[in-house]
């Protein structure tokens, strides 16, 4: 026989999310992250090539901001020796510490804000597969740029190979560039902060991170302003496609694990039902108009050796 529902029946949607399944996702997904930019090294002489078109393109729109800032971080140590840290060590440390924070304290925004940055790592991968770029700082010196990580490389951990530290330079792909995942994750940072902080200190922290970011790898000579350009658009699309790759997901834990495919909850059965004190099993109760109530309890409601009501 068919199983109808039963009226005032809900099923109540379950989000459960558990550190030891999120951790290795969050590790599969930054892992080829990683192996993406070892790997995916591209031809040099394609990279430069892409690099200069760039560089072109920005001076014939009157974009050209590299210079002037890179000039600057190189003539200013109170400046360049910060933006190097910055370049080098938030871009690791800000994206996870905000992940935690929305797991531990946000955590019904945390599935959707997750979904985005990794759907939108991956399409930053396509970029680096697809259009190998040399960063200002791997250009020829007539270009006029400084590596400002090699300049100041005494102050850090780093050598001259952009953020890898000394004698790793080899295991990173140094032409991937195009878009700016730095400034791509930090905008992801900053609408966090803004949407769910809750403070005015987070909200300002919102601005000023992604922004400060993109000063930072154009003054460091790591990116061109197009690639923090296209790292905001890839963030966009990421954001875009995000509800979708949620539902794929979803479909595939339901076909793969049936048993525990997302909202299945307990039922909830006290929708138009009252329960008197001494009742087991709810009753169901309509008042009809022109009908008097029917009384609260009945003798055998009340219990034993209470008295009859009175005819």
């Amino acid at each position: 026989m068919a199983q109808t529902e039963t009226p005032g029946t809900e099923t109540v949607p379950r989000t459960r999310l558990r550190w030891w399944t999120e951790l290795p996702l969050l590790l599969l997904v930054y892992g080829c992250y990683s192996a993406g930019r070892l790997v995916v090294r591209g031809d040099v002489d394609d990279a430069v090539e892409h690099g200069l078109a760039l560089l072109r393109a920005e001076k014939l729109l009157h974009l050209n901001a590299e210079h002037p800032l890179n000039h600057l971080f190189t003539r200013e140590p109170w400046l360049g020796i910060p933006a190097d840290f910055w370049y080098a060590s938030l871009h690791y440390l800000v994206t996870p510490a905000i992940l935690v924070w929305l797991f531990r304290s946000r955590a019904e925004y945390y599935r959707r804000a997750r979904t985005w940055l990794m759907t939108s790592t991956f399409i930053g991968l396509i970029g680096f597969t697809l259009v190998p770029t040399c960063p200002p700082r791997l250009l020829a010196a007539g270009e006029g740029f400084v590596d400002t990580m090699a300049h100041y490389s005494a102050y850090g951990w780093w050598g001259g190979d952009a953020s890898a530290p000394r004698g790793l330079g080899g295991m990173t792909n140094q032409y991937a560039a195009m878009p700016s995942l730095h400034v791509g994750w930090a905008l992801w940072c900053g609408v966090m902060l803004w949407r769910h902080g809750g403070t005015r200190l987070t909200k300002v922290l919102g601005v000023v991170y992604p922004l400060g970011t993109a000063l930072v790898v154009m003054g460091t000579a790591n990116h061109y302003l197009l690639d923090a350009l296209a790292g905001i658009a890839v963030m966009g699309v990421g954001h875009l496609l995000a509800p979708w790759v949620t539902r794929a997901a979803d479909l595939v834990r339901a076909r793969l694990f049936p048993g525990s495919a997302r909202g299945a909850g307990s039922p909830i059965v006290s929708g138009g039902c009252k329960t008197s004190a001494g009742e087991r099993i709810p009753r169901q109760r309509e008042s009809r108009p022109g009908t008097p109530a029917e009384p609260d309890a009945s003798p055998t409601d009340a219990g034993e050796g209470a008295p009859a009501p009175a005819r």
